[in-house]
Formats: structure tokens, C-alpha cells, sequence
């Protein structure tokens, strides 16, 4: 597998395990009050984990199918979602 390919999964993974966290966190907030609102945002975390999964798996089986000139964008939008889900999860903490 080439670096680039590394990078991304890395960044990929990195969405997974804050996205279980949050999931986690919106699942006991959601059997303790039965509000909506979590449940709402746990089907929204779970379709984010679901893309993160299939790019992770598309990096590490289609590296050659991928372009070298489009790793700088595809690496900031994996890193933009990283940031706002940490920021996101700063917040529901507190």
C-alpha cells in the first residue's frame, strides 16, 4: 500500500472510532430521556460511519485506481471531517 493511501485510511479510522464514541454517547442519552434528537443524530452518525467504511475500504483495495493529484484534496476533506467531528464531540461532552 502506498503512503498516501495510508494517510487516508488513517484519517478514515480516526472518523470511525469518534463516530462509535458519539454513537455511544447519543445511545444512552436516548435510553435515558427516549427523545428524538439523538436517535436522529445516531442515524446521522451511522451514516457517517458508514462512508468512512467504504472510503477506508476503498483506499486500502483501489490505491492504483486513485489519482496522486487529488490526494492533497481528498486528505483536507478527511481531515476537515476529523476536526469538525472532535469539535462536535467536545461539545456533546459538555
Amino acid at each position: 500500500m502506498e503512503s498516501n493511501s495510508l494517510l487516508l485510511s488513517i484519517v478514515s479510522i480516526a472518523n470511525m472510532v469518534v463516530l462509535v464514541v458519539l454513537i455511544c454517547i447519543f445511545g444512552k442519552i436516548y435510553s435515558k430521556t427516549r427523545a428524538q434528537l439523538p436517535l436522529g443524530m445516531i442515524v446521522v452518525a451511522g451514516m457517517l460511519f458508514l462512508h468512512n467504511v467504504i472510503g477506508a475500504f476503498a483506499y486500502f483495495s483501489m490505491d492504483e485506481l486513485f489519482s496522486h493529484e487529488i490526494f492533497p484534496y481528498m486528505l483536507g476533506v478527511g481531515i476537515a471531517e476529523l476536526s469538525g467531528l472532535l469539535i462536535f464531540l467536545k461539545i456533546t461532552l459538555d
